[in-house]
C-alpha cells in the first residue's frame, strides 16, 4: 500500500543570476566561516570551564558571602539598635508629648474657637445681617436707576446706529470682499495648475522612470545576492558547526588516550593496589595500636584517678576524722496515753 506524499509547499522558480552566484559565494564564505566557527566554540568551551571552575567561586567568595555576612551581622543588628533607640528615645517622647501636651492644649483651642465662633455668630445674625439687607436694598435701586439711564442713553442709540449705518455698510463690504475671494481662487487654481503640471514633468515622471528602469533592476540584483549570502553564511556557519564538532571530539580523544587513559590505568593498577597495600600493612595496624595506646592511657589515667580521689578521703578522715553518721528519726505516732487526740492540745513536741 502507497501512502501519496503530502503537497509541499510552491517554490519560486530561481533565475539563472541566484544559480550562477551560489556555488562560489558558499565556498568562499565556508572558507571564511570554518576558522571564525572553531574559534568561537573553542572560546565558548573555555569560557564555559572558566566560568564553572574559576568565575562564579570566585563571584560567590567575592560578592555574595561577604554581602550575606555584611547583612547578617551588621545590618541586621544596627537595624535592631537604630528600631530600638528610635522607640525609645523618638516614639515614647512623642506618645507622652502627645498624650499630656497636645492634648490638653488642643482641647482647650477648640474650646476657645467654640466660643468665638459663637461670638461670631451673634454678631452675623444681630449686626451685619441687617446691614448688609440694607446696602443690598440700596444696590438694587441704585442698579435699577442706572439700567434705565444705559438703555435710554446707550442701546438705543447704538441699535438704531447699526440698523441704518453699519448694516449697510458691512453689507456692501462683504459683497466686495466675496468679489476678491473669487478672482483670488480664480487666479490660484489657474497657478496651480501650471505649477503641477510643470512639476509633474520635470521631476514626477523622471523619478518614476529611474525608479521603474534602474532602482528596481539593480535593486532586485542586490536582493538575490543578499539572499544568497545570507544563505551561504546559514550553511556556512552549520557546516563549520558540524567541523567544529569533529575536531572537538577528535582534540577530547586524543587528550582521552594521551592524558586521561594513561593517568586512569596508572591509578587503577598501580596507586590503587599501592594504596591498599599501604592502608592494609601501615594504617590499619597504625590505627589499631593507636587504639590500644589510647585505652590503656584512659585506664591508667582513670586509676590514677581514683587513687587520687582514694588518697584524699584517707586525708581527709585522717585530719578531720570519722564524718558523723546520722541519726535515725522515729516518724512514727506515739503508742498508748502520748498520743494526739482531738479534745487534746498537748502534743509530743509541746509536752514537758
Amino acid at each position: 500500500m502507497e501512502f501519496e506524499k503530502p503537497p509541499s509547499a510552491p517554490q519560486s522558480p530561481e533565475g539563472c543570476l541566484a544559480v550562477a552566484i551560489r556555488v562560489p559565494v558558499r565556498i568562499v564564505v565556508l572558507v571564511l566561516v570554518v576558522p571564525v566557527r572553531v574559534a568561537w566554540d573553542a572560546l565558548v568551551v573555555g569560557g564555559r570551564f572558566l566560568w564553572r571552575t574559576v568565575l562564579r567561586p570566585l563571584g560567590r567568595a567575592v560578592f555574595v558571602w561577604p554581602l550575606v555576612a555584611l547583612w547578617r551581622y551588621v545590618v541586621v543588628p544596627v537595624a535592631k539598635a537604630v528600631g530600638w533607640l528610635a522607640n525609645a528615645l523618638v516614639l515614647v517622647p512623642l506618645g507622652w508629648l502627645y498624650r499630656y501636651v497636645l492634648t490638653p492644649v488642643g482641647r482647650a483651642l477648640g474650646w476657645g474657637a467654640r466660643q468665638i465662633g459663637n461670638g461670631l455668630a451673634w454678631v452675623y445674625a444681630r449686626v451685619l445681617t441687617p446691614v448688609g439687607h440694607a446696602c443690598v436694598w440700596v444696590v438694587d435701586r441704585v442698579t435699577a436707576a442706572v439700567a434705565w439711564l444705559g438703555r435710554y442713553l446707550l442701546v438705543v442709540p447704538a441699535g438704531w446706529l447699526y440698523a441704518w449705518v453699519l448694516a449697510p455698510v458691512g453689507h456692501a463690504v462683504a459683497w466686495c470682499g466675496r468679489g476678491l475671494l473669487w478672482l483670488a481662487r480664480t487666479v490660484g487654481t489657474g497657478v496651480g495648475v501650471v505649477l503641477y503640471w510643470t512639476a509633474r514633468i520635470l521631476l514626477v515622471l523622471p523619478a518614476i522612470a529611474l525608479w521603474r528602469w534602474v532602482l528596481t533592476p539593480v535593486g532586485r540584483v542586490l536582493a538575490v545576492v543578499g539572499r544568497e549570502v545570507w544563505d551561504a553564511l546559514g550553511h556556512a556557519w552549520r557546516i563549520a558547526g558540524h567541523i567544529s564538532l569533529a575536531v572537538g571530539r577528535a582534540l577530547g580523544t586524543l587528550f582521552r588516550w594521551i592524558f586521561v587513559a594513561p593517568v586512569s590505568w596508572v591509578y587503577r593498577t598501580v596507586l590503587t593496589p599501592v594504596g591498599h597495600v599501604v592502608r592494609d600493612l601501615v594504617l590499619r595496624p597504625a590505627a589499631e595500636a593507636a587504639r590500644r595506646v589510647g585505652r590503656v592511657t584512659r585506664q591508667v589515667l582513670t586509676a590514677a584517678r581514683e587513687s587520687a580521689r582514694q588518697a584524699r578521703a584517707d586525708f581527709r578522715r585522717m585530719v578531720f576524722g570519722e564524718p558523723r553518721q546520722p541519726q535515725p528519726v522515729e516518724r512514727r505516732e506515739p503508742m498508748g496515753d502520748e498520743t494526739r487526740t482531738l479534745g487534746r492540745s498537748t502534743t509530743v513536741l509541746t509536752k514537758d
